[in-house]
């Protein structure tokens, strides 16, 4: 009889220890879906919200880019309206005055012709500096003119100027730029580098190299001035505005500068059909 009981109570134990595996086993299944569903949801949730980052960041960076075209165009036109009235107005006026001078010399008592003599050759000097500076801020002149003539127009000028002695170098063969407004971006920027050490550098001398090879143009800039601090450049307005003018053509922008050891800047052009 008391085997009997042993036997039922076993049975009884064995029952119930099943069912709380049983138990168990379904608690930790559901457990287990419920962490599969979060985990799932959460990665959706995170892949999602990198895909609206990323579209966002997309949109952003084409607004800008978008805005400094718009700027650009605007500030070209004003620049393209001023090498017209340079080249119109001013140069008319100074064109006039020159013959003006060269009927006084022609009249005028001996001791005063090496007098008007300087003063129409300072007028003849003026109008090819008006001329030429015409040149360079008439975005429609460069882009007939093409980037190389550009340069080579612009160093002639700061030559006659007198201002700083400057050099100007090419390597490998002239080709030209995919686009004619690439050329004008790859100007301004070196026009802003130029009027930079003009302006800043205290620098007595400027050397510009222009490397044209096969799939690249490079543009090397370098003059000996004071040089400035980097981590200030980073925040101002010209080295920005460099840089925003090298992303719209891809190319790449390096600017290296040391106190009192002078400033270089580095361009690589890439061609696209290259």
């Amino acid at each position: 009889m008391l085997y009997i009981r042993f036997l039922i109570h076993n049975s009884i134990q064995k029952r119930i220890t099943e069912e709380e595996i049983a138990l168990i086993a379904y608690v930790v299944f559901f457990v287990l879906i419920i962490l599969i569903v979060f985990v799932v949801f959460f990665l959706t949730f995170q892949k999602r919200k990198n895909q609206l980052l990323i579209k966002n960041i997309e949109q952003q960076k084409q607004f800008d880019e978008e805005l400094l075209i718009t700027q650009q165009e605007i500030q070209e036109e004003i620049l393209k309206n001023v090498g017209r009235e340079l080249h119109d107005n001013v140069g008319q006026l100074l064109a006039f005055a020159t013959m003006q001078m060269n009927s006084v010399a022609k009249i005028a008592s001996d001791d005063l012709k090496p007098k008007v003599a300087n003063a129409s050759e300072a007028l003849k000097e003026s109008l090819a500096e008006v001329r030429a500076m015409s040149k360079s801020l008439n975005s429609d002149v460069i882009q007939n003119l093409g980037f190389k003539a550009t340069v080579e127009n612009e160093i002639d000028r700061l030559k006659k100027s007198g201002l700083i002695e400057v050099s100007l170098k090419f390597d490998g063969e002239n080709q030209n730029l995919d686009n004619k407004k690439d050329g004008i971006i790859l100007f301004r920027i070196l026009q802003e580098f130029i009027s930079n050490t003009l302006k800043y550098a205290e620098a007595e001398t400027l050397k510009v190299q222009l490397n044209y090879d096969m799939d690249k143009l490079k543009i090397k800039i370098e003059d000996d001035g004071v040089g400035f601090d980097m981590e200030t450049a980073e925040h101002g307005s010209g080295l920005t505005n460099m840089k925003k003018r090298a992303e719209l053509l891809n190319a790449k922008l390096d600017l290296k500068s040391k106190e009192d050891k002078g400033t270089e800047l580095t361009i690589i052009y890439p061609y696209r059909n290259a």
